[in-house]
């Protein structure tokens, strides 16, 4: 059995998740919150849970158990005292160590059994981890990175074995084939590589768009009688981001041979994969493939050469929860992973979301006639469901002797598809529907869908809108509003509404980013050059407001009529005029004895005056006694 997770950035939709290798015991998941959590399949229960130093600068990009058996990396403690056989034996047997490629370009490799970090690998990468894949040695680790770059550690030393350019572009997964001497590479095109040499063995057309997983499906060639170098004969399976087939490709001696020789539809981007590995002729793989929307397609086929047409699903598992009382609309649980047990029959389903996922194992179904078959809507929208009556028995799957078969028409109008249950109350679609319409307009550029969302101007939808979105679509929709804001300004209003509730709840998110200043520079700019403007606008608006009021104060006066203050009757009384006289007659008389008593002051003071002026000149009068005696 093999699984695989979508690897990658820009690949993996959801947080990454792996099971371990051994019985599926075990879960690890990466949430959006940056944490590590291991959880134990059996019942649900949380097992580990590790919080990196670093967990909001390098997030986790993915994740990759190693294979039980192996030695395990050093301690960082140190050497210790040499254990007992048992006891030795006793931690093999136990081992579950977990690599861990970050965003920043280390891998940390963490213990389940000790719940702690064993080590650290540097010096590797300098950009993104997009996939870790182990060795069947337990000591050796392959990456491959944003940088291009194939590197091979040595998880004793923690240090770097080897390192070769894997392909022109970004390299975005692995997979070691089942001899362990020949590794898959994949950006766009895929490539096979000699471990030994490192030299390209084989070359493949690949996607159109990144490859998100790679996977061995056959152990040994189907043509049993040529003779087996290790890798000639074997089929390998691959998808990618926005590819709704996976591809099947066989390695053949013949170089010329690079198309697939088949390929599986499913009805979304694949975002985990499981498998069972076809071991002998006549045995049928069966494949699991969890969508971006949700589903689950079961996949049962022989592998036998070329196969002209895409296979469809044998079986979609899709789980909702039943509707509310007074409405019988399902509300869809989207499934996050499905692994299949050593059986190769049973499926652990994982469901729910990453922080607190319910994880469940269940029968492989056996699609037959009595198996009544759900057929789903748009990724994200609901469908109503017509229960059938309680009166009416179950149709027999046998039909009689002489009984037609029923038309395509009955079987479309059986299904029953209520569309005016979806409707909400308002008419208006539901947040889980804007969301969907919003990140199928951002990767297929349709301008309706994106004027019809964006347009909306409800904070508490735009809001719930942004906060149910997935994270690898919030890059495209901040180019998106910065494209709008550059076109039209009048839409800045609008688009600054966007704005703020994808910076308040994804800045988390977007601080991880290493690239994030020239992803985001023109956004920069626009909002730079508006701010500049700001204050000689408001100016502006200022002086603008003033004038604007006198006018219409202006305006307001001249409209107000004037008011005649002219007396229309005036009214004498005879008494008033008579008091009147007597007053001024009294007022007379008072400024006559005034002026009769100024005159004597005036008089006095000159006489004053004229013996002051005596005196200094020493003319002043003789007594009276010389007087006499002159005379």
């Amino acid at each position: 059995m093999a699984a695989a997770a979508a690897c990658g950035g820009e690949v993996a939709a959801r947080p990454p998740l792996a099971f371990s290798p051994h019985d599926r015991r075990f879960l690890a998941v990466s949430g959006s919150d940056g944490r590590l959590r291991v959880w134990d399949t059996v019942g649900s229960r949380l097992q580990h849970e590790y919080v990196p130093s670093a967990h909001l600068s390098a997030a986790c990009t993915c994740l990759a158990w190693a294979p039980p058996g192996g030695r395990p990396p050093p301690d960082k403690d140190g050497p210790q005292r040499k254990k007992r056989k048992s006891e030795a034996a006793e931690v093999d047997k136990q081992l579950d160590i977990l690599a861990i490629g970050t965003a920043v370009g280390s891998i940390l490799l963490y213990s389940t059994v000790k719940g702690e970090l064993q080590s650290k690998l540097d010096g590797g990468h300098d950009s993104r981890i997009n996939c870790v894949r182990w060795h069947q040695d337990n000591c050796c680790l392959y990456s491959c990175s944003e940088d291009k770059h194939i590197v091979e550690w040595n998880t004793q030393t923690c240090k770097v074995k080897c390192k070769w350019k894997g392909d022109n572009s970004s390299v975005s997964s692995l997979c070691i084939s089942p001899d362990g001497k020949m590794l898959l590479s994949a950006g766009r095109t895929i490539k096979l590589w000699d471990l030994e040499t490192k030299e390209v063995y084989r070359h493949f057309t690949g996607h159109a768009t990144s490859v998100s997983s790679l996977m061995f499906t056959t152990v040994k060639p189907m043509n049993e009688n040529k003779p087996f170098d290790g890798i000639t004969g074997l089929y390998f399976l691959s998808g990618a981001i926005h590819d709704r087939l996976l591809s099947v490709w066989q390695i053949r001696s013949d170089r010329k041979e690079k198309n697939a020789v088949m390929s599986f539809t499913v009805t979304d981007e694949p975002t985990f994969i499981d498998l069972t590995v076809s071991e002998l002729k006549e045995e049928p793989v069966k494949l699991a493939v969890v969508c971006k929307d949700g589903q689950l397609h079961l996949f049962e086929h022989i592998l036998n050469g070329y196969c002209k047409k895409p296979l469809t699903s044998n079986c979609t598992i899709q789980i909702a929860t039943p509707g509310n009382d007074g409405d019988s609309t399902p509300k869809p649980v989207p499934i996050l992973a499905a692994a299949f047990c050593t059986d190769k029959q049973s499926l652990l389903l994982v469901y729910g979301n990453t922080l607190q996922p319910i994880i469940e194992k269940v029968r492989t179904p056996v699609v037959n006639s009595d198996t009544k078959v759900l057929v789903p809507g748009i990724p994200g929208h609901s469908a109503a469901v017509k229960t059938p009556s309680s009166g009416k028995e179950k149709k027999k799957s046998k039909r009689k002797p002489g009984e037609t078969e029923d038309s395509i028409e009955e079987r479309l109008g059986a299904l029953d598809i209520d569309v005016s249950k979806v409707k909400t109350p308002g008419g208006l679609p539901q947040t889980d529907s804007f969301a969907v319409l919003l990140v199928q307009g951002l990767e297929s550029n349709d301008e309706d869908i994106l004027n019809k969302v964006l347009s909306t101007r409800k904070e508490t939808l735009i809001k719930n809108t942004v906060a149910r979105m997935p994270i690898h679509a919030v890059i495209p929709l901040l180019h998106e509003l910065t494209k709008r804001l550059q076109g039209n300004p009048y839409s800045a209003s609008q688009m600054v509404r966007w704005l703020k509730f994808v910076f308040t709840l994804h800045a988390s998110y977007l601080s991880t980013l290493p690239d994030l200043i020239p992803q985001l520079g023109m956004l920069y700019q626009l909002m730079e050059s508006r701010v500049k403007t700001l204050q000689k606008l408001s100016r502006l608006h200022g002086r603008l407001f003033l004038l604007v009021t006198q006018v219409a104060a202006s305006e307001t006066v001249q409209d107000v009529t004037e008011v005649n203050q002219t007396a229309k009757l005036v009214y004498e009384d005879e008494s008033s005029e008579e008091e009147g006289s007597d007053d001024e007659m009294i007022a007379d008389k008072d400024s006559d004895e005034n002026w009769d008593e100024d005159e004597e002051k005036e008089e006095q003071s000159d006489e004053q005056d004229m013996t002051v002026e005596k005196e200094m000149n020493g003319d002043s009068d003789l007594e009276p006694e010389n007087e006499s005696e002159e005379e």
